[in-house]
């Protein structure tokens, strides 16, 4: 199943494309490799999950801000290419956890994007190489931050 047809079969729906915090591209493409800039876990115009991870949010919550930030990645992608069935596969994510000091679980929360590529493309195409680390803060104080590279077919 393509990735579009996999977004409705799972009953998911997208977010608009998150605006702009800065000077730069949303995403650029060289080749047949699109590089995605990093997200937050946007759900609508000003509307942010905040907070750190092991303060005032739980794991958990980490994990659902995660997935929430894939699906504005999402968004992103269908928006500058046209469709996710251009996207062939996932291929690294860097995961940025708005965490305290003591916080140790970071891929624990990034698993929340990567689950929810994985049941978009698939285990062999949606999981890629990841990284997931720890931050004293991010803009905005958004609880987590990811960026991707996504292979094109």
């Amino acid at each position: 199943m393509n990735p579009e047809s996999q977004l409705t079969a799972l009953g998911l729906t997208l977010p608009p494309p998150p605006p702009r915090g800065g000077v730069y591209k949303p995403v650029v493409v060289v080749g047949n490799v699109a590089y995605v800039s990093g997200h937050g876990p946007y759900r609508g115009p000003d509307d942010y999950i905040c907070g750190r991870v092991g303060a005032e949010m739980s794991l958990e919550e980490g994990k659902a801000a995660a997935r929430q930030v894939g699906l504005a990645m999402l968004a992103t992608l269908r928006n500058e290419l046209g469709s996710l069935d251009r996207v062939k596969r996932v291929v690294k994510l860097l995961g940025m956890v708005n965490s305290t000091p003591d916080f140790g679980e970071h891929p624990k929360v990034i698993n929340g994007c990567s689950e929810l590529f994985g049941q978009v493309w698939g285990e062999e195409n949606g999981i890629g190489a990841r990284s997931a680390v720890g931050m004293g803060s991010l803009p905005g104080n958004i609880a987590v931050e990811i960026e991707g590279i996504f292979e094109l077919a």
